[in-house]
């Protein structure tokens, strides 16, 4: 291992490098959350779209941190049900310049889901995911600022993973699927999301 002060003393391109290096080596071996344990049950189903971006990042955290735990594609074949139940994104103007034009913007991400074991007994009741960001806006480079807005908003929706994560992980949820019998009984959902909506691109300015 390189002595910490041959580091230090490196070109800081070159520490850059190396630092990214030591990232890649480390998601190679699998992402574990701080603080995350393996969950309690072995097969999970949900209706969040597996194929996309956010699902296939939430397959890969589930399986990094609970090797044990596998997605079925079919919710009578799986332990646990994960109900994403709303997904609602918002893009308003912040602020204003002098002629009337927007100097930054807030972005809004809600996202709630709820956990049912296979008998419909509720081990985490509705969750509610906030994200809020804020984002400087120039009007004179639009097609450059709505790329940063949909990137903002695809990464606000991959951090909820590790909040999904945690929520699944935690003491409460183990103790709940430990002792289902004892939890209440709710209507299975079907897999529909209500709310859903498309990466937003920033709105007219307004004079």
């Amino acid at each position: 291992m390189m002595p910490l002060a041959s580091f230090a003393s490196l070109p800081r391109r070159l520490r850059f490098v190396l630092a990214g290096l030591a990232l890649l080596a480390l998601s190679a071996c699998g992402f574990h959350l701080k603080g995350a344990t393996p969950l309690p049950f072995q097969t999970i189903y949900t209706n969040i779209n597996l194929d996309s971006e956010f699902g296939a990042l939430l397959r890969r955290t589930v399986t990094a941190n609970s090797p044990g735990t596998r997605f079925t594609e079919r919710r009578l074949d799986a332990d646990v049900f994960l109900h994403q139940i709303t997904e609602s994104q918002n893009l308003r103007q912040l602020s204003l310049d002098a002629d009337g034009r927007v100097e930054e913007y807030e972005l809004t991400l809600d996202f709630q889901f709820e956990l049912l074991d296979r008998q419909g007994h509720l081990l985490l009741p509705p969750t509610s995911l906030l994200s809020v960001r804020e984002l400087p806006y120039n009007d004179r480079i639009v097609q450059a600022k709505e790329g940063e807005i949909e990137r903002t908003f695809r990464d606000m929706r991959n951090g909820l993973v590790d909040q999904i994560m945690r929520r699944m992980s935690s003491s409460e949820v183990q103790a709940a699927y430990a002792n289902a019998i004892d939890r209440p009984i709710v209507p299975m959902p079907d897999d529909t999301v209500r709310g859903a909506t498309a990466p937003a691109g920033p709105a007219p300015s307004r004079p």
